[in-house]
């Protein structure tokens, strides 16, 4: 059957190969654009507040508690880390583009250092914040978060090392994992307004205590990650029917996408925008 349907679809020069890079380019178009809706609720509900002094309001922006009164240090430490998270949101993506790799290496390669190092920042300073600080919504949700924190370390490094050694096809690969777990809040994001447009909200809890309060900082990271290993091995693979299950696959994961941005934007982000 899959011989059948491979011969036609060579033909019209759409091959197997094609759709499933097709779905690999729809989805990161997708995520593109829900990455800078990101980075533009952080500058427009963050920048603001912070520069009119009202920093007490930063409590209003988002899930967690950020100003914390008599704790300028730790303050500073959340404000540096929200508006870094929006330099590594817009940084990915850039990172990511082929026409920059194949038309601009030296700028390639200048973003790519600073994206790993903040990124590094960022994990741990992120995990100095949920443990130290306490800015956390409950410890389950922040263990997950620190797994993502100690998995960013890891893709980090072997990013670095493949780049370093000029093996080229490793460390894009590396550096596509690097993405996933950096992008581990914003999947949180997306998967809770994706699940819960879905479902109603089922298992979601206002304490931010419920079932699925508690896995979704989980799977909002491993879920990702496994998909994009799958779509590697498809790419590397000869089968037709696998290439076009996981191209199925990655278009399923393109509308919950869209369906999570949506409704991220519409209930959390633009609520709290101040341009």
């Amino acid at each position: 059957m899959s011989d059948t349907f491979a011969a036609p679809a060579r033909r019209r020069g759409i091959s197997p190969q094609k759709l499933l890079q097709g779905s690999g380019v729809l989805w990161f178009i997708i995520a593109a654009i829900g990455q800078w809706m990101f980075v533009s609720y952080i500058l427009g509900a963050y920048v603001p507040r912070t520069l009119g002094g009202n920093f007490e309001r930063w409590n209003e922006t988002g899930l967690l508690e950020g100003y914390v009164q008599n704790d300028a240090l730790g303050n500073l430490g959340f404000i540096s880390h929200v508006l870094l998270a929006a330099f590594v949101s817009a940084a990915g993506v850039i990172q990511l583009l082929p026409v920059i790799r194949r038309k601009f290496p030296a700028f390639h390669r200048w973003i790519g250092r600073a994206y790993i190092s903040v990124a590094v920042f960022l994990a741990v300073g992120g995990i100095l914040l949920i443990w130290v600080r306490g800015t956390r919504a409950n410890d389950w949700a922040a263990l997950g978060t620190t797994i993502d924190g100690l998995l960013i370390l890891i893709a980090a490094t072997f990013t670095l090392r493949h780049a370093m050694a000029r093996r080229i096809d490793l460390h894009r690969r590396w550096a596509m994992r690097l993405f996933v777990v950096v992008s581990g809040v914003w999947f949180i994001r997306v998967a809770y307004m994706a699940w819960a447009i879905a479902t109603g909200g089922a298992g979601m809890h206002r304490t931010m205590d419920g079932p699925t309060d508690i896995l979704v900082p989980y799977l909002a990271f491993l879920v990702p990650l496994v998909v994009l290993e799958i779509y590697q091995k498809a790419r590397d693979s000869r089968s037709v029917s696998f290439k076009l299950g996981v191209a199925g696959l990655i278009v399923v994961c393109c509308g919950i996408t869209a369906l999570g941005l949506f409704g991220a934007w519409m209930m959390m982000w633009s609520p709290n925008l101040q341009y």
